[in-house]
């Protein structure tokens, strides 16, 4: 397996990649869907929505519970709904995936500059980081509602760069979904593509990013640490 060299500061997703956070996302979204006396959709449902945040994830359920696609009251009820919900269920329906602190504490160790890039609304970011333990590990936590533009758009591993003052050949973005992968090709750096995300139930590999890893731990020996 090939090293990336000269990384000198690394980016992350959040669900899929260092938490499965799908537990509390499904909860969230059925007791949504039980609110407006729609049928629950299921973990293996919302798993698939996972990704281009929480509009575009309430939109999907509601497209799929109602047969057609919700006008925007509807999609404003339902965000609220949602977003009542995921405050309870986000923390206790969410646990670290294997290796995770175990890896970001190699890395802090090494003085690598850390940061969090995710769809997920900005106002859970940090109260989930912390009840997980992990957030002390992170130079620089971007949710989905600091940039303009989610993923697949760039506009926030730009943002990485510019924090960071790194070129574009120092940044490595780790990621599990196609979104992930876009956004990093889209802002010139190199990616890392987890096989056990969520993915749209498509593989990581038809995204083509620069490696894919199994397991978390993995992504170590491609930094040479």
């Amino acid at each position: 397996m090939a090293h990336f060299t000269n990384i000198r500061g690394i980016a992350f997703d959040l669900d899929g990649t260092l938490i499965d956070s799908a537990p509390g996302l499904a909860s969230a979204i059925d007791l949504m869907l039980a609110d407006l006396q729609l049928p629950a959709a299921g973990s293996d449902n919302v798993t698939r929505w996972i990704g281009n945040g929480a509009d575009i994830m309430v939109t999907r359920a509601l497209t799929w519970a109602l047969g057609e696609a919700p006008d925007d009251t509807q999609l404003a009820q339902a965000r609220s709904c949602f977003d009542h919900h995921y405050l309870q269920t986000a923390e206790t329906g969410s646990q670290l995936f294997d290796h995770v602190t175990d890896v970001l504490a190699v890395l802090r160790a090494e003085d690598i500059p850390l940061a969090i890039v995710t769809n997920k609304p900005t106002p859970f970011v940090r109260p989930l980081l912390e009840s997980l333990g992990i957030d002390h590990y992170f130079n620089l936590i971007i949710g989905g509602d600091d940039v303009p533009v989610k993923k697949p758009h760039p506009a926030a591993i730009f943002m990485v760069l510019g924090q960071f003052g790194l070129l574009t050949e120092e940044l490595l973005f780790v990621g599990d979904s196609r979104n992930d992968i876009q956004a990093a090709k889209s802002a010139g750096v190199q990616s890392v593509g987890l096989s056990y995300g969520y993915n749209y139930g498509e593989p990581i590999e038809d995204s083509h990013p620069d490696q894919v890893i199994h397991q978390f731990d993995h992504l170590l020996s491609l930094i040479g640490k």
